[in-house]
């Protein structure tokens, strides 16, 4: 009897002992509040709250799939501008690139729109893609007919002749027929269509491009703030054989519209004698801030219908890049023309890389000094600073 009443004891306190350790791991294993439902209500109170409050988004490190930015820029609003590229749909990989690297650099920080033009209906793909990857609102125009074809005064079995004649002499895209319609375009009507003119600013991206630093301030606001009309990165001589009469066009047009010559013009970017012939310098204009008041301007409206009078868009082969320059060198005085040095660009074949050891660190470059091109012997640069009266910037020597 004793013995049975010993081993029951001992049961009972091997029971309550184990239920008391198992009380106390389960304790120090999940820490509960003793009034734990009182304090997930009070908990999911404070996260609704401070969930509705007004704060800054912080895009660094913001997965663009799950949120969007905010409608203002950091600054303020944005300039009335926009992005703009000319492309097919079976650009799309390439102007990918191009978008991210834009919006990587500058654009998610500022969200400025994005216009898209196609001789042809954009499709769906293409549609997804770029939206899904810019920032701002995208847009898609459908260029006009009459915008991507032969004016009526042009004599196409001439026009053919002279691209036969081209391709035997192997000069670039002289057997192109597509790409006369894309430099007569881009030279005369991109700025009209009706997407284009809702807008007073205009920033050029081509497919396949890049940008190797930060782009720490908006160019539009600088361009606008001080009545800047045109800007370029890029500049060199063009290839003779693409524009034998093009400056002899241009005399014809000055001739006839002295009013539309700016006095203090950049004359002196153009020609070597005073305008009797052209050197061949311009910018290269697949990379371009503007204006587009200016683009849409008299001065400018009449000097395009003078060149497009003239036929040499088919006759021969001009480029749209000599065309705007030649026309701001002599429709704008020379301060409204603006070199960006910050911003780092890259269109095969040439780089324009920051000159400025310090300019570099600062705005986190990566790209090497020694490919810019800005001071090699075929670049015009040179000639903007000297006309300007401007010193080159600290450290130009070591990349001549």
């Amino acid at each position: 009897m004793s013995s049975s009443s010993g081993r029951y004891i001992r049961y009972l306190l091997f029971a309550v002992f184990g239920l008391a350790i198992i009380g106390f791991i389960s304790r120090s294993s999940l820490p509960l509040p003793e009034k734990y439902e009182s304090a997930l209500l009070l908990n999911k109170g404070k996260q609704s709250t401070e969930s509705t409050e007004s704060k800054p988004i912080d895009t660094s490190h913001q997965s663009p799939v799950v949120s969007r930015p905010p409608e203002l820029t950091p600054s303020g609003d944005r300039i009335n501008a926009t992005f703009v590229t000319l492309a097919r749909n079976n650009d799309i990989w390439e102007i990918a690139k191009s978008i991210r690297q834009v919006e990587d650099r500058f654009n998610r920080n500022h969200h400025y729109d994005w216009v898209f033009l196609n001789d042809q209906p954009f499709d769906d793909t293409f549609k997804k893609i770029t939206t899904s990857l810019v920032s701002g609102k995208t847009h898609y125009g459908l260029i006009p007919k009459d915008h991507w074809s032969y004016p009526e005064w042009i004599d196409q079995n001439k026009a053919k002749k002279v691209r036969e004649d081209m391709k035997e002499r192997k000069i670039i895209y002289g057997d192109s027929e597509s790409y006369r319609h894309m430099c007569r375009y881009e030279s005369g009507f991109f700025f009209r269509h009706e997407l284009m003119l809702n807008y007073e600013y205009y920033w050029r991206v081509e497919p396949s491009i890049q940008l190797f630093c930060d782009i720490s301030f908006d160019p539009f606001r600088y361009m606008k703030e001080n009545n800047k009309k045109y800007s370029f990165v890029l500049s060199l001589y063009e290839y003779f054989e693409t524009i034998p009469t093009l400056w002899d066009s241009v005399q014809k047009f000055a001739s006839a519209n002295p009013q539309h010559i700016a006095e203090d013009n950049s004359m002196g970017f153009l020609s070597d004698d005073g305008g009797k012939t052209y050197n061949k310098c311009h910018f290269w204009s697949n990379f371009e801030v503007g204006s587009l008041e200016w683009l849409r301007s008299d001065a400018y409206i009449d000097y395009f219908t003078s060149l497009d009078k003239d036929g040499g868009f088919f006759y021969e082969r001009w480029g749209d890049a000599p065309v705007h320059s030649i026309a701001a060198g002599l429709l704008l005085k020379k301060e409204e023309i603006h070199f960006f040095n910050e911003i780092a660009y890259y269109h095969v074949p040439f780089t324009h890389c920051p000159t400025g050891e310090q300019t570099r660190l600062d705005l986190k470059c990566h790209c090497n000094p020694s490919d810019n091109f800005d001071w090699k012997g075929y670049s015009c640069t040179s000639r903007y600073f000297q006309i300007n009266n401007i010193p080159k910037p600290e450290g130009y020597e070591k990349e001549e």
